[in-house]
C-alpha cells in the first residue's frame, strides 16, 4: 500500500505563519505537521509515501532530504505551476508516480491530526477490498450521506439544505481514505484539471463501493486557523 499525504494547500487560515513557510512544515509540540503524517503511516507500515507541494515547495522538498523521510521513502509530487486540489492532485500522482493501479492507496490531509489506529484502518480494507471513507458522527455544516449498508449514497449541505445524490446517515468526512485500484482506475478518466476527492466520490457511488469506516473511540482535529495553534498544540501532544 501507498501513502499520499496532501500538502500542496496554501494555508490561507494559518496566515501569518504560512506568509514564510507551507503549512506542512507548520511546528505542533516540536514536529512539523508534515512529520506527524509520515511517522503515522509509517508505524502502520507504510514506508513509501507521496507528497504533494505547491506552496514553499522547495522548504518541504529540503526538509525532507534533511531528515531522511523521517524514515520513510518519501516521493515529491510537484504542483507549483497549478494547485490541483485533492482529487486533481491525486490523479497528477497517479499519471506520474505511479506505474501501475493495482496497489491501493491511503491518502491524508497533512492538516488534520487523529488518534486513528491506521492498522485497524487497513485491515478494513484488507477484508472488504472496498474503499474505505473514515467519517465520524462529528457536528459540522456538509455531511457525506451513506444507506444501510454503509455505502455513500449523497452529500448534503445543511446551512444551504443542498443536496447531491440521496440523503442517508450524516458523516463527516474527516480527510483520510484508502482507495482501492478499481476506485483509482475510475479516477485516473477523471478530466487533468483541479477536483477534489469529494467530488469524485460523488460521481463514483453509482459505479463502486464507497464505504463508511467510523473509527473507535475518535478524535480528530482539523489544524486549519491560527487561533487554534495553542489547542492543537495540547490535542498534538495527547496523541
Amino acid at each position: 500500500m501507498v501513502g499520499v499525504i496532501f500538502s500542496a494547500g496554501l494555508g490561507t487560515r494559518l496566515k501569518p505563519l504560512t506568509d514564510t513557510m507551507p503549512k506542512a512544515l507548520v511546528p505542533l509540540a516540536g514536529k512539523p505537521l508534515l512529520q506527524w503524517q509520515v511517522e503515522k503511516l509509517r508505524d502502520a507500515g507504510i514506508t513509501d509515501i507521496i507528497v504533494n507541494v505547491h506552496h514553499f515547495p522547495d522548504m518541504i522538498i529540503d526538509a525532507v532530504r534533511q531528515n531522511e523521510g523521517w524514515g520513510a521513502n518519501i516521493l515529491i509530487s510537484d504542483e507549483r505551476d497549478q494547485l490541483l486540489d485533492t482529487g486533481g492532485g491525486l490523479k497528477k500522482i497517479l499519471n506520474s508516480q505511479l506505474s501501475t493501479l493495482n496497489s491501493p492507496i491511503l491518502a491524508c490531509n497533512v492538516d488534520i491530526l487523529s488518534n486513528i489506529d491506521v492498522r485497524a484502518l487497513i485491515s478494513a480494507y484488507e477484508r472488504t477490498g472496498v474503499s474505505q471513507l473514515v467519517v465520524s458522527d462529528r457536528q459540522t455544516q456538509r455531511y457525506l450521506c451513506f444507506d444501510g449498508q454503509n455505502q455513500l449514497c449523497g452529500w448534503t449541505n445543511m446551512a444551504t439544505g443542498e443536496l447531491k445524490g440521496t440523503d442517508g446517515r450524516h458523516l463527516a468526512f474527516s480527510g483520510m481514505q484508502i482507495l482501492s485500484p478499481d476506485a483509482l482506475a475510475l479516477l485516473n478518466e477523471m478530466p487533468d484539471e483541479k477536483f477534489s476527492l469529494i467530488d469524485f466520490y460523488l460521481k463514483a457511488m453509482n459505479k463502486l463501493p464507497l464505504q463508511a469506516y467510523v473509527p473507535g473511540d475518535y478524535r480528530m482535529m482539523d489544524v486549519g486557523k491560527i487561533d487554534q495553534i495553542e489547542e492543537a498544540e495540547r490535542f498534538a501532544e495527547s496523541l
